[in-house]
C-alpha cells in the first residue's frame, strides 16, 4: 500500500507542475527503451495504475464492468496486479453503442479514426485533444528512435489524408511528412500506377535520401512490376522501406515477410535490414516498430499482456502464443485496456540493436475473428475499381 501511495503522489506532483506524466514518459521513449526491462515496467505500472483509476472514476459503464469482476483501483498495488484490470473486447468499437465506452462527453472529442473489415462495419475510435497530443508525441518519438528520420523524400504508396481523412493507416502515413523534406502520394482515386512511382524515385536521385512507405500489398505490386519488366532502382545508404497495415491480402492469402524483404532488397539495391514493418491498432495510440534485426519493439509506456485462449485471466509464458491484450495509458477518451483478436507471442531482454523490453511477434487472427484492417479494405476497394474498369472495357468492344 505504501508503494501505491508513493506512485500516486509522484503522478500528482507532475500534474501540479503542469506536466502530463504520460506525455513526459512518451517523450522519453529513446532513453527508456535502453533501460533494463524491470525499470521500464516500474514506469509503465505507475501510468497504467493511474489510468485504470481515472477510467474507473469517470466512466460509469467501465466502472460497472470492474465492479462485476470485483476489481477496485486500490487493489492494483504491483505489476502483477495489472492482470486484474478488465479489458474491453475490440469488437465493442464496431457496436452501435460504442459511444458508451467514452470516459468523456462527446463535445470534448476532437477526432475519429476508422478501420473497416470484411463486414463493412467500421471500428470507430474517438479521441479528445489530450489523447491526440499523447498519440502525436508517442508515435513521433518511436519513429525518430527506430528510423532516425529528419529529412529525405517519402514515396507514399497510399491515398492522401485529403482523400481518406478518417482512415487510420492513411493518417499515420501522413505523419511521416513532418519528418521529411518532400513527399508524394501514389494512390489516386483507388488506382496505382507503378511506373509513375518509379519515375518519381528516379527524379529524386542525387537530391534526397529516398524512402518508400505503404501497406505491404502495394509495395509488393511495385516490386513485382519491376521484376516483370527487368527494372531495378538503386536507392540510398540510409533508405528505409517501411510497411504498415498487415500482411494479409483481402483474398485471405498472406504475403511472406521474409520473401518480401528479399525481393525489396533486390529491387532497390538495399540491405534487408532497411526493410522494416510496424504494428499497431486503430483503437490504440502506439506503433510497435521493427529494428534492423526485424524485432518489433513495444513502446515502453505500453504493456502487452498475452493471455491463454482457454483462460483469459491467465497470462502465458514469454515465447508462448496467446491472445493479445493491450494496455495503453495514452487513452483518455475511453479505457485503453483492450482485448484484441490477434494471436501473438512475446520475447524480451536485450536486443542486438541495444534496446530492451517487450518484443511482439504477430502470428495470425484468432479463430472466428473478422478479417479486416485499413489495408485489406483499401486493397479490396482498389481491386473492385480495377475490375469495374475491365468490365467496362470488355462491354464496350
Amino acid at each position: 500500500m505504501q508503494q501505491t501511495e508513493h506512485n500516486h503522489s509522484t503522478i500528482e506532483t507532475f500534474r501540479a507542475m503542469g506536466i502530463d506524466p504520460v506525455a513526459a514518459v512518451l517523450a522519453s521513449t529513446r532513453t527508456l527503451l535502453r533501460q533494463p526491462q524491470q525499470e521500464q515496467e516500474a514506469v509503465r505500472f505507475l501510468l497504467l495504475q493511474d489510468s485504470f483509476r481515472y477510467h474507473y472514476e469517470t466512466n460509469r459503464v467501465y466502472r460497472e464492468i470492474a465492479q462485476e469482476r470485483g476489481v477496485h483501483p486500490d487493489q492494483i498495488r504491483n505489476f502483477e496486479d495489472l492482470l486484474r484490470i478488465p479489458s474491453i473486447p475490440i469488437k465493442s468499437f464496431k457496436d452501435v453503442n460504442s459511444h458508451k465506452l467514452l470516459s468523456l462527453p462527446l463535445q470534448e472529442l476532437e477526432h475519429e479514426l476508422r478501420s473497416t473489415g470484411t463486414s463493412g462495419i467500421p471500428s470507430i475510435s474517438r479521441r479528445d485533444s489530450i489523447t491526440v497530443d499523447r498519440s502525436v508525441v508517442g508515435i513521433y518519438a518511436m519513429l525518430r528512435d527506430m528510423f532516425g528520420l529528419f529529412g529525405g523524400a517519402g514515396l507514399f504508396l497510399s491515398p492522401s489524408a485529403e482523400d481518406m481523412p478518417e482512415m487510420g493507416l492513411v493518417k499515420l502515413i501522413s505523419m511521416f511528412s513532418g519528418l521529411l523534406d518532400t513527399t508524394s502520394y501514389f494512390i489516386h482515386h483507388s488506382t496505382f500506377n507503378p511506373q509513375d512511382a518509379i519515375e518519381q524515385l528516379t527524379k529524386w536521385e542525387n537530391q534526397h535520401t529516398r524512402h518508400i512507405i505503404g501497406p505491404p500489398f502495394v509495395i509488393d505490386r511495385l516490386v513485382k512490376y519491376m521484376a516483370e519488366n527487368g527494372i531495378t532502382v538503386q536507392l540510398d545508404r540510409n533508405t528505409k522501406v517501411i510497411t504498415l497495415g498487415g500482411w494479409k491480402r483481402h483474398t485471405g492469402r498472406e504475403i511472406d515477410a521474409a520473401e518480401f524483404r528479399a525481393a525489396c532488397a533486390a529491387a532497390f539495391g538495399i540491405g534487408e535490414g532497411q526493410v522494416r514493418d510496424m504494428f499497431g491498432l486503430v483503437e490504440t495510440n502506439f506503433m510497435a516498430i521493427e529494428c534492423e534485426h526485424h524485432r518489433k519493439h513495444v513502446p515502453p509506456a505500453v504493456h502487452f499482456s498475452v493471455r491463454s485462449l482457454e483462460e483469459l485471466d491467465r497470462e502465458v509464458a514469454v515465447g508462448e502464443p496467446g491472445l493479445l491484450h493491450v494496455m495503453d495509458p495514452a487513452c483518455r477518451s475511453y479505457p485503453g485496456f483492450i482485448q484484441t483478436e490477434d494471436i501473438v507471442y512475446l520475447s524480451d531482454g536485450a536486443c542486438e540493436c541495444g534496446r530492451h523490453g517487450q518484443v511482439v511477434h504477430y502470428m495470425y487472427r484468432a479463430r472466428g475473428a473478422e478479417i479486416g484492417c485499413c489495408a485489406i479494405n483499401l486493397e479490396k476497394h482498389m481491386e473492385d475499381k480495377e475490375n469495374s474498369w475491365s468490365s467496362c472495357s470488355i462491354n464496350g468492344r
